[in-house]
């Protein structure tokens, strides 16, 4: 099977998509990520400003850090205006900020190889994981009713939902290659991660293989455990996290100092969330998502305890590994992870959680 094409967006959410950004578009005509007036760029080497110009404005897309910041009490305790902005995962806010309606974006793996590709310069600044990350993985094989997958040596000949660009679709290469199969031992069913879509793929057999995420790993085998559906683990790592930016926006040293406060922020809010279960499952899980409080409680035991590293020389070794095995699956250059992350930010997030910045 030849190399699946990258997408931006599933079709279907296009109108819905483009009127969200119009509209931020035009409320945000003059946040864009270049320096204006006579205020010189910022040199990508220069040290990060300390200090936050007053009228500075940041535009963020990360939804699950803003309730976290509503329910410590820190929302209110930046130096600088935050819009915020219901945009989440790669495809969006890759879109969000080709429109320049949006100035950081909270993502996990792939989408800052996917932007690159397309012609989107992006650098990470900050990464977070997790402490176990096999026994609290983010997601495992969800398994069609009645198929005969036990063992990832078993996803031979099967169909296996994948969407590229995306970090199930790169998890599913990487599942292909420690069962040592290749995308010609598959069939790869491109299909959109949203929502219910491999749920409902799993169950109509669509798909024979998926990999489902947060509380679909619970509520697919109880919905149709009854008809033979089960989930395996992969074993792999699948738990990077991180806040990425647009290359351009870092020339704008107010928009750079704003970032820099926005990641202590964010270092502080993830270790809330884990240190205060019970405000964060009625707080977020229910009250936010809509979600039970069995379900809240199931996704706060998978996701254990964060760990926010001082150093990104292992996330950055294993973010190479990924590009090396994407590059190959679908013919795109190889890229250098390094020049992926702005090192600048390397340690504002471990900093701010030792010393309460």
């Amino acid at each position: 099977m030849s190399a699946l094409p990258l997408r931006h967006a599933p079709r279907r959410h296009a109108h819905v998509l483009l009127s969200l950004l119009i509209g931020l578009a035009s409320l945000t005509a003059c946040g864009g990520g270049a320096p204006s007036g006579s205020v010189p760029a910022l040199a990508p080497d220069a040290p990060l400003p300390a200090k936050v110009p007053k009228g500075t404005r940041l535009r963020v897309g990360d939804p699950t850090t803003k309730v976290a910041l509503e329910l410590s009490g820190e929302i209110s305790a930046f130096s600088f205006d935050v819009e915020w902005a219901n945009i989440s995962g790669g495809p969006q806010t890759s879109e969000a900020f080709r429109a320049d309606a949006l100035d950081v974006g909270a993502v996990a793996e792939i989408p800052a190889i996917h932007a690159t590709w397309t012609n989107l310069p992006v650098k990470i600044v900050a990464s977070k994981f997790r402490k176990d990350p096999i026994h609290h993985p983010t997601y495992e094989l969800g398994i069609a009713p009645r198929v005969a997958v036990k063992t990832l040596a078993d996803l031979r000949g099967k169909k296996i939902a994948y969407s590229p660009g995306q970090a199930q679709g790169a998890l599913v290469l990487r599942v292909l290659k420690k069962a040592g199969l290749t995308k010609q031992d598959v069939t790869l069913v491109e299909l959109p991660s949203t929502g219910d879509v491999y749920v409902n793929a799993l169950a109509s057999h669509q798909v024979d293989v998926a990999p489902l995420g947060g509380v679909n790993i619970r509520r697919y085998p109880a919905k149709y455990g009854k008809d033979g559906a089960t989930t395996i683990p992969h074993g792999i790592r699948d738990d990077p996290s991180h806040l990425y930016v647009r290359t351009s926006t870092l020339k704008d040293p107010a928009k750079a100092a704003a970032i820099r406060e926005y990641v202590q922020a964010w270092a502080r809010a993830s270790v809330w969330v884990y240190r205060h279960p019970k405000e964060w499952i009625e707080g977020y899980y229910v009250k936010s998502q809509g979600l039970t409080l069995e379900d809240g409680r199931y996704l706060v035991d998978l996701a254990g305890e964060p760990d926010i590293p001082d150093k990104w020389t292992d996330a950055i070794a294993r973010h190479q590994e990924t590009i090396d095995l994407l590059a190959a699956e679908t013919g795109n250059k190889v890229l250098n992870a390094k020049d992926l992350y702005d090192l600048r930010y390397e340690s504002v997030a471990a900093t701010a959680l030792k010393t309460g910045a």
